[in-house]
């Protein structure tokens, strides 16, 4: 019986030394200098703090790989990575995100851990601190899930949608409800590179109904063949309606009419956040201003500028983040890690971003006018 106890404990410290020595271990690659929540966030909250949400919850989003790692690498709850990723922010796993084709967990729901949060005299949640977030994955190239994984960025490249996956449908039912159990307000979304593409419509989605959730994507893909086409589909209306504008005509002027690319001024928005690196090609698109066709350039584009008002064009509300380092390695431009870093330096860009203007478009379109009534 000694020898068997002798040789257990011998495995468990073994286990600790590999999950010691981990290169994804959170006192290895995770952030440093980041503040785990105490009583003095009751009278100042650090969720208040943009840089610090943002890599909390980037570091969420992080757990979700490793909950999949875990999985794969069968780790067991003393030796297992992704929970030391929440943990010290007094979360708690809620709820796995199940892909029924592979068995993968493709997301998490992480909530506010009230009973670790009184542990440490957190009498209340932080302000700012969300009830739940909901944290997407993005693609893991490892046996296990690379064919699904794959199949969604294919689907994503072809269509520009990502409907068509049950991914999808999990992620949105487990949102929604969430939602409504908590409020919305209480409420975050996040994901990165192919999550965050499933973030952005699963929240675009629960926008349509009026259902408005935080929002925040990293490195969300922007690259399609779909917006290829309508790209050159684009280029084709502005010849022929520059064309029709070269020949006269004798009908009168009459007002345009309101269609469903009209914009609704003045009505609540959902404002997602946006994450991204230049020098990443699977989202540095975002960073794409809006011109016409023609490749002029809309005159009242907001760069820069936090409080801008919308263009005249009516252009869409989000937070773009832009991160500038010069020339990087594919990999880690396109990295969860960078966005934890402390020499990480954002640039609030709220130009005039085409592909978001396109992508949020039709939350806030009124449908189009009803015919007249013929006079008899």
């Amino acid at each position: 019986m000694a020898k068997h106890n002798a040789e257990d404990e011998t495995a468990a410290e073994a286990a600790m030394e590999v999950v010691v020595a981990h290169p994804y271990a959170f006192h290895v690659s995770g952030p440093r200098n980041v503040s785990t929540p105490n009583w003095r966030d009751l009278i100042n909250s650090s969720w208040k703090d943009g840089n610090y949400k943002r890599t909390v919850i980037a570091c969420f989003i992080q757990a979700v790989y490793l909950l999949e790692l875990d999985r794969q690498e069968k780790r067991r709850e003393e030796n297992a990575l992704a929970p030391k990723w929440w943990i010290p922010f007094k979360y708690k796993l809620a709820q796995t995100l199940i892909d029924e084709r592979d068995g993968s967990i493709f997301g998490a729901i992480l909530e506010w851990d009230r009973a670790a949060a009184l542990s440490d005299l957190i009498l209340i949640r932080p302000s700012g601190a969300p009830r739940a977030v909901l944290a997407l994955r993005g693609t893991i190239l490892k046996s296990p899930t690379i064919r699904r994984d794959i199949e969604d960025d294919l689907r994503f490249l072809a269509w520009e949608s990502l409907k068509g996956s049950v991914r999808f449908k999990v992620a949105f039912e487990a949102l929604k409800s969430v939602a409504e159990r908590y409020g919305s307000s209480n409420v975050c979304i996040a994901g990165h590179s192919l999550g965050a593409g499933f973030a952005l419509q699963v929240g675009k989605t629960l926008a349509k109904e009026g259902i408005f959730v935080d929002a925040h994507l990293f490195n969300p893909p922007s690259v399609s063949l779909a917006m290829s086409l309508k790209n050159m589909g684009e280029k084709a209306s502005f010849v022929w309606r520059r064309f029709k504008s070269m020949i006269p005509s004798s009908s009168e002027t009459q007002a345009a009419p309101i269609t469903e690319g009209s914009i609704i001024m003045g009505t609540t928005k959902w404002v997602p956040h946006l994450y991204v690196n230049n020098s990443d090609y699977i989202c540095c698109y975002y960073t794409d201003t809006d011109t016409d066709p023609a490749g002029t350039k809309d005159n009242n584009s907001n760069g820069g500028k936090e409080n801008a008002r919308p263009t005249k064009n009516g252009d869409m509300a989000a937070k773009l983040f832009v991160m500038s380092k010069g020339k990087q390695k594919f990999m880690e431009a396109h990295g969860l890690e960078q966005w934890w870093s402390q020499d990480l330096e954002l640039q609030l860009a709220l130009h005039n971003s085409k592909l978001i203007n396109r992508q949020l478009k039709s939350l806030y379109s009124l449908p189009p006018s009803p015919p007249a009534p013929k006079q008899t």
